[in-house]
């Protein structure tokens, strides 16, 4: 019965991570339709048409406004269990190596997206661009979409696979299986293939660190930093959104799989000093 109950649970947290964006998506974009002067029953048959498009402001208050209640609506349903007991261990360095870990993976996640034969729809593609040249944009993207979603899939979706494990399996099998799905849930709730299958590989990582932990706090980290470094990027280097690799490394095919080595290299000792430092925590179901 508790298997049951953890899926059907697990179920209800995506259904929630989508309806709360979808609420939020209709109320924000019909507002703004309201405000340019367009009626009640256009904006609805808008939405039932699908038409119902935010612009790149909205689309930041959307992440600001749904990111915020979800954090909410998690903590206050206990769906997931906030707890001080890791911060309390003072775990600087290992946050310092897991800052270390997401730098180390940029370059060979970038690599990894260009070898991919589809792109990004280019609707999104221009909605991201347009988000990541605007500092309102760096909060939703930077700050709060990584708590949120650390709160749902790893501090809600994972915490609730891996207490299934007891009554799966009496080794630590089912542990990395649990990880998985978490993972592989996290990349489908993206919607597009490449962001799909990044966001599935880095939750992989993300998990794993959650697992031995209990804590979302290495892997907000870690998602903060990420999403940081893509801002940063952004805004640094002109028309960073269209260049590959190979354009940002003036055509050297040569330095492009030298970075990926090098980075490789960063990846290879941090992994090692969190497989050490990571513990799991004397406290069961710590989020935070």
């Amino acid at each position: 019965m508790k298997i049951i109950r953890n899926i059907l649970n697990i179920v209800l947290f995506v259904i929630m991570f989508f309806f709360i964006q979808l609420v939020t998506t209709f109320v924000v974009v019909g507002i703004q339709c309201f405000f340019q002067g367009i009626g009640t029953q256009q904006i609805m048959k808008m939405a039932g048409e699908g038409q119902l498009m935010p612009d790149s402001n909205g689309m930041i208050i959307i992440s600001v406004v749904s990111s915020i209640l979800t954090i909410a609506l998690f903590i206050a349903l206990h769906w997931a269990r906030p707890s001080r007991s890791y911060m309390r261990s003072r775990p600087w360095t290992t946050l310092a190596w897991v800052i270390v870990l997401a730098l180390g993976t940029l370059i060979p996640s970038t690599f990894l997206q260009e070898l991919m034969p589809f792109d990004m729809p280019e609707d999104m593609q221009e909605m991201l661009r347009q988000m990541m040249h605007n500092r309102w944009g760096y909060f939703a993207i930077g700050m709060l979409v990584p708590l949120a979603e650390e709160l749902v899939f790893r501090g809600a979706i994972l915490r609730a696979l891996l207490e299934a494990s007891p009554s799966i399996s009496k080794g630590r099998g089912w542990e990395w299986m649990a990880i998985l799905i978490s993972a592989l849930i996290f990349g489908a709730v993206h919607g597009n293939m490449p962001q799909g299958i990044h966001a599935t590989l880095i939750g992989l990582l993300l998990g794993w660190m959650y697992w031995r932990t209990r804590s979302i706090v290495p892997g907000v980290v870690f998602h903060w930093v990420n999403n940081t470094a893509a801002y940063v990027i952004a805004n640094l280097i002109p028309n960073a959104e269209d260049a590959k690799l190979i354009d940002i490394f003036h055509g050297s095919q040569t330095h492009v799989y030298l970075a990926v080595l090098f980075s490789l290299l960063i990846m290879a000792p941090a992994l090692f000093q969190l497989w050490i430092r990571l513990k799991e925590p004397k406290e069961e179901q710590q989020v935070l």
